[in-house]
């Protein structure tokens, strides 16, 4: 689970991303991007009932996102809101597959920093 710091979570504020955000998608994930000003960037992961049926595959997808999120935090720069979108193509990815797919969109986009490596 994200720290309530970088949580997105009024409906308000993720219809806002949507709509003024910019997007990003790839085969897996969709991302909105919208700047915020805040000294956090914050998160939101959407998975829809079509990707799976079943609940417990959903919210292990949403956990694995959330802790490559969790993990890369220092990385990504502060200042953004995010709502990631699931799509379908994600159900049989590994951990690490997902990390660097991840990861890979995120640098795309212009907020993840990997200067610290």
């Amino acid at each position: 689970m994200f720290n309530q710091n970088n949580r997105l979570r009024k409906t308000k504020e993720i219809e806002k991303t949507f709509k003024n955000g910019k997007s990003f998608y790839n085969n897996l994930l969709g991302f909105k991007v919208f700047k915020n000003d805040l000294n956090e960037s914050r998160f939101c992961v959407i998975i829809s009932a079509k990707i799976s049926k079943k609940a417990v595959e959903r919210n292990k997808i949403k956990r694995r996102v959330r802790a490559v999120i969790n993990n890369d935090l220092g990385q990504i720069k502060k200042g953004f809101d995010v709502v990631i979108i699931v799509t379908k193509n994600i159900i049989n990815l590994g951990f690490s597959d997902l990390k660097q797919e991840i990861e890979d969109s995120l640098k795309k986009i212009g907020i993840y920093d990997d200067s610290f490596l």
